[in-house]
C-alpha cells in the first residue's frame, strides 16, 4: 500500500496538470481561478519535492519535458477517477433526494400529513416539500415531482390525471349557534365565504343546487383555500371548499359538510414531471405511494358523487 504521507501537495498536482495540458501557466490558472503566479510557485515547489525539472523555461514561454509529460498523464489518469468517483457518488445523492411541488392547500392539508408513511417506508429518501401556487420550472429549479390542480395542460412536462376532487358547502357545526341551513334555499340568509378567482365561484354549485342566486359579494375575500376553510371553521360563515381539502377538518369535527349536493370540479390533481425524471427511483417509489395514498383516502368515508 502506498504511503499516503508522501504523497506531493494535491493543489500543485493539479495545477501542474492544467499548466503541462495547456503549455501555459496563465491558462491554468484560468481554469483553477488562481493568478499565474501561484501556478508557477506551486510548480517551483513541486520540482523542488521531486528534485527535478518538469517544464523548461524561455522567458515567458514554457515546455513540458518528457517526464513532465509522463506524470502529467498519470495525474490526469488519476484525477479522472476521482472525479468520476465524485460523479457517482453526487447521482446518488440526488437519487435519495425527492424534491415535491404542491399548492400550499393541498400541501398543508392533504400531502403533507400522509408524507410521514412515505418517509417511513423509503428511510434512504430526504423529501423537500415545497408548496407553491404556480407550476414552476421543474427542470430549472430542481423539482423532481409537481402536484398540480388544474386542466392538466403543462406544456413540455409530462402530466397524468391521479386524482378528481368535488365542491361542497362547509361551516362550522357553531355556525350561528348551530342553526345550520338545512336546504340549499337557506343559505341566502348566510355569510358566504369566497376565494378571489372565477374557478372557486359558487354560481355552478348554486346551478347544480337549482338556486337561483348571484355570486357572493363583499365580505371577505381570500387568495388561499386553507384561509377561507379557517375562516369558516372560526364561524365566519359559510365556505365553498373541495373535498380533499375539508376532509381533515370535517374528520376533526371543525367543519360539517352541508346538504348532499357535490359538483365535480372540471380541474383535477396532476401528477407532473420533466419528461425523463419519472425514470428516477425515488420519483417512482412516490408515484407509486401517492396512487396507494389516493386508492386509501376514497375507500375512507363518504366519497362524493
Amino acid at each position: 500500500m502506498a504511503d499516503f504521507r508522501k504523497l506531493p501537495n494535491l493543489a500543485a498536482l493539479r495545477a501542474f496538470e492544467a499548466a503541462a495540458r495547456h503549455e501555459s501557466f496563465s491558462r491554468a490558472a484560468d481554469e483553477i481561478h488562481v493568478t499565474p503566479g501561484a501556478v508557477s510557485h506551486q510548480i517551483r515547489a513541486l520540482e523542488e519535492e521531486l528534485g527535478l525539472q518538469l517544464f523548461t523555461r524561455n522567458g515567458k514561454r514554457i515546455a513540458v519535458t518528457d517526464s513532465g509529460q509522463r506524470f502529467a498523464a498519470s495525474i490526469r489518469k488519476a484525477l479522472g477517477e476521482i472525479a468520476a468517483s465524485a460523479d457517482v457518488l453526487r447521482e446518488q445523492s440526488r437519487q435519495q433526494r425527492l424534491v415535491v411541488s404542491s399548492p400550499p392547500s393541498f400541501a398543508s392539508r392533504w400531502l403533507a400529513p400522509r408524507l410521514w408513511k412515505f418517509v417511513d417506508r423509503h428511510p434512504g429518501i430526504e423529501v423537500v416539500l415545497q408548496s407553491s401556487s404556480h407550476l414552476n420550472d421543474l427542470a430549472r429549479d430542481g423539482i423532481d415531482v409537481g402536484v398540480r390542480f388544474g386542466l392538466g395542460h403543462y406544456p413540455g412536462l409530462k402530466s397524468e390525471m391521479v386524482m378528481e376532487d368535488f365542491y361542497y358547502p362547509v361551516a362550522s357545526p357553531h355556525y350561528r349557534q348551530g342553526r345550520l341551513p338545512s336546504s340549499p334555499q337557506q343559505l341566502r340568509d348566510c355569510t358566504l365565504l369566497r376565494m378571489d378567482g372565477l374557478q372557486e365561484s359558487w354560481l355552478p354549485w348554486f346551478a347544480l343546487a337549482g338556486l337561483d342566486l348571484p355570486d357572493p359579494a363583499g365580505g371577505l375575500v381570500t387568495e388561499d383555500s386553507s384561509l377561507t376553510l379557517r375562516a369558516a371553521a372560526d364561524g365566519a360563515g359559510v365556505a365553498l371548499t373541495r373535498h380533499a381539502i375539508a376532509s381533515q377538518e370535517i374528520a376533526a369535527g371543525e367543519l360539517v359538510r352541508l346538504f348532499d349536493i357535490a359538483l365535480r370540479s372540471d380541474r383535477a390533481y396532476y401528477f407532473v414531471t420533466v419528461p425523463n425524471a419519472p425514470t428516477k427511483p425515488q420519483v417512482r417509489h412516490f408515484r407509486e405511494w401517492l396512487e396507494e395514498e389516493i386508492a386509501l383516502f376514497r375507500s375512507h368515508g363518504r366519497w362524493p358523487r
